[in-house]
C-alpha cells in the first residue's frame, strides 16, 4: 500500500519510522531486531536511508596517501526487501540523486518494484568529499526535483531508452521539507519555493526535518499552505538521548534546541535520556492532539526509548 493510501485510511495519528542500514561487517539481524521492535506499534511504513560513497585517505608507512572509495552502508534495496517481504511493513526506499546516475537510479526502481515495494523518498542527498564520475553516455540528477519528475516519467512507462512493451511503475513519492530551513537556504521563502518545485514536480508527501520546537513545525505547514503546497506533511521527530546531542544535532541537521531543554539537560548531563523523552512525549501529545496524519521517527538504529515512550501514552 502507499504512504498516501494509508495516511487517507487513518483514524487518527500512525506512527511510522526511519532506519539505517548496518555498517560494513555487520548482518541483517539488526535490522530485524529493530522491526520486532517498532512491530507492537503496528507502523503502516518504514523508512530505510540510503548513503552514497565516500573517500577514505589513509597514510601509508612510507607517507604516502592513499585514496579508497566505499560506500559504508551497503545493502538498502535488500534490506527493503526483507521488511516489506518478510514482515509485511511496507517499506519507503530512499533514492539519492548525488552519487547516482540516472540509469543506476531506474534500475534500483526496477528492483524495488520486482521486491513488491511502491514508496520511495527522492533526496538530493549530503555533498560529501568524493564526486562520482558520470562515464560517457550516463547521465545524473542533479536537485530533488529531476530525480522525481525521472519517476514521474516511469508512472507511464517511460523509460530512459525506450523499450517495447514495457509496464509502468507507479510509486508514490516523498520529499523532503525542512521547518528551519535547510542549511543551504538563504531564508525559508527560498527554501519553501524549492520545496514547491518538488510537489509541483509529482511529489506525494513531505517529510520533515526533525525538530524539537513544535511552532516550528506549525509555522513551516502554515508556510507551505499559504504557498499553494496542499500534499499532506508529516513531522519527523528524534529522541534526544545523550547530552551530546547538544551540539551534534545542530550542527549536522542545522536545527536549534529549545533554551528549556538546553538548559535541563545541562543541568543534569546524566539524565539526557529521561529528559529526551519526557521532551519527546509532550511533543508528541501537542501533535496528535493537532490531528497530525503521522508521526515520524528518526530510530536510526535503536527503537527501544521511542516504543517505550510511546506505550506509555497508552
Amino acid at each position: 500500500m502507499k504512504v498516501t493510501e494509508h495516511l487517507d485510511r487513518a483514524t487518527g495519528t500512525l506512527f511510522s519510522f526511519e532506519i539505517i542500514p548496518p555498517p560494513r561487517g555487520k548482518t541483517v539481524r539488526e535490522i530485524i531486531e529493530i522491526v520486532e521492535q517498532v512491530a507492537p506499534l503496528n507502523p503502516p511504513f518504514i523508512d530505510v536511508t540510503s548513503h552514497m560513497a565516500e573517500a577514505i585517505y589513509e597514510e601509508q608507512p612510507d607517507g604516502s596517501i592513499r585514496r579508497r572509495v566505499r560506500k559504508k552502508r551497503p545493502g538498502s534495496l535488500s534490506i527493503c526487501g526483507i521488511i516489506q517481504n518478510r514482515f509485511g511493513v511496507d517499506t519507503v526506499a530512499h533514492l539519492l540523486c548525488t552519487g547516482f546516475t540516472r540509469e543506476e537510479t531506474e534500475d534500483a526502481c526496477i528492483e524495488l518494484n520486482y521486491l513488491g515495494i511502491h514508496n520511495v523518498l527522492a533526496v538530493r542527498g549530503d555533498q560529501s568529499n568524493y564526486r562520482k564520475q558520470v562515464a560517457g553516455g550516463r547521465t545524473r540528477n542533479v536537485h530533488t526535483e529531476d530525480l522525481v519528475a525521472q519517476l514521474v516519467e516511469l508512472r507511464s512507462a517511460r523509460y530512459l531508452d525506450e523499450i517495447a512493451n514495457s509496464e509502468p511503475i507507479d510509486f508514490c513519492i516523498g520529499v523532503g521539507g525542512y521547518p528551519e530551513t535547510h542549511l543551504e537556504s538563504p531564508n525559508a521563502k527560498t527554501d519553501l519555493m524549492y520545496l514547491k518545485r518538488k510537489v509541483d514536480a509529482g511529489a506525494d508527501y513531505i517529510v520533515t526535518q526533525m525538530f524539537f520546537d513544535n511552532a516550528a513545525y506549525f509555522a513551516f505547514v502554515d508556510g507551505c499552505r499559504a504557498a499553494g503546497i496542499t500534499v499532506p506533511i508529516i513531522p519527523g521527530l528524534k529522541l534526544l538521548d545523550d547530552a551530546r546531542h547538544l551540539s551534534s544535532l545542530p550542527k549536522h541537521f542545522n536545527i536549534s534546541l529549545p533554551d528549556e531543554l538546553v538548559d535541563e539537560v545541562m543541568a543534569a548531563p546524566g539524565k539526557a535520556p529521561e529528559i529526551g523523552v519526557r521532551w519527546a512525549r509532550r511533543q508528541v501529545e501537542e501533535l496528535m492532539d493537532a490531528g497530525v496524519p503521522c508521526l515520524h521517527f528518526y530510530v536510526m538504529n535503536d527503537a527501544r526509548r521511542v516504543v517505550e515512550m510511546l506505550q506509555g501514552l497508552g
